[in-house]
């Protein structure tokens, strides 16, 4: 019987660390598209501050984001 209860709780860990996993890789993901979009957005003639407000990001990150692609 208490096996079956340490299995049960096994599992049960398992699945919640896959799912954060996977929620973490989506935010990841979305972020980096943002990212990666800074540069058109430059091309277009926007600020960093309405890059940053249209986007979600910091000042900070579409500066570093603008430095990087320019590397």
């Amino acid at each position: 019987m208490y096996q079956s209860i340490k299995q049960e709780g096994l599992e049960e860990g398992r699945q919640e660390g896959k799912q954060e996993g996977l929620e973490e890789g989506r935010q990841e993901g979305k972020l980096q598209a943002k990212l990666e979009s800074v540069p058109g957005l430059f091309a277009l003639g926007l600020s960093v501050e309405q890059i940053a407000g249209a986007l979600g990001l910091t000042v900070e990150q579409v500066q570093q984001a603008a430095q990087d692609q320019s590397s």
